[in-house]
């Protein structure tokens, strides 16, 4: 198994164990204060393609900036679901640049650990669109693709207040690439998140 492989295994082990978690949570903890909440959040982090650079003689850089925008709600204090929109960004790759963009649609789980701070699982799917631009010789495949793909997340948040919120996460989508395969793109991001 490839180290991309195992953080994978990894995320989908530790995404299904916050679920279940707040899923037995939820049967217990009904009535709470948060039910019915809805969430709006910003955040911004470093993304990572997990690509090959091709065989020419081009530079390449696999990280830039990444910026997200969600909303979501959850259906009590631990089970909620979110859509976002993520700018995974444009790096420089085969002499060209390579983008994805996407609409994420995730189940959440939240597990608190202390009265202020809660532990995060996400399980979904993007649809992403790719654009991939490169110079002769790259050894890389020019064109564009959309589609649906697997996303995975994990995270943490510090309640500040009542309403506002910081976040770390890390999220991983499966998009589709031109020349027909598939790749993850991860984000490492830091955000806040408003309740009303």
């Amino acid at each position: 198994m490839t180290p991309s492989q195992r953080k994978i295994s990894h995320l989908i082990v530790a995404a299904a164990v916050l679920i279940s978690v707040a899923g037995v949570q939820a049967q217990t903890g009904a009535g709470t204060s948060s039910f019915g909440k809805g969430y709006i959040g910003l955040s911004a982090g470093q993304s990572d393609y997990s690509l090959g650079n091709g065989s020419g003689l081009y530079g390449s850089s696999n990280r830039v900036t990444a910026y997200s925008v969600t909303g979501g709600g959850y259906f009590n204090n631990n089970l909620g679901v979110e859509i976002g929109y993520t700018d995974f960004g444009n790096i420089s790759r085969g002499g060209g640049t390579t983008r994805a963009e996407g609409i994420n649609l995730s189940l959440v789980g939240k597990m608190p650990v202390t009265e202020s701070f809660n532990l995060l699982g996400k399980i979904g799917t993007t649809y992403a669109r790719t654009s991939v631009s490169t110079q002769p010789g790259s050894g890389l495949q020019d064109g564009s693709e959309n589609g649906w793909g697997l996303s995975l997340g994990i995270g943490a948040e510090y309640m500040m207040t009542a309403q506002l919120s910081a976040l770390l996460q890390y999220d991983a989508h499966d998009m589709r690439f031109a020349g027909g395969g598939r790749d993850r793109v991860s984000v490492t991001s830091l955000g806040l998140r408003y309740r009303f």
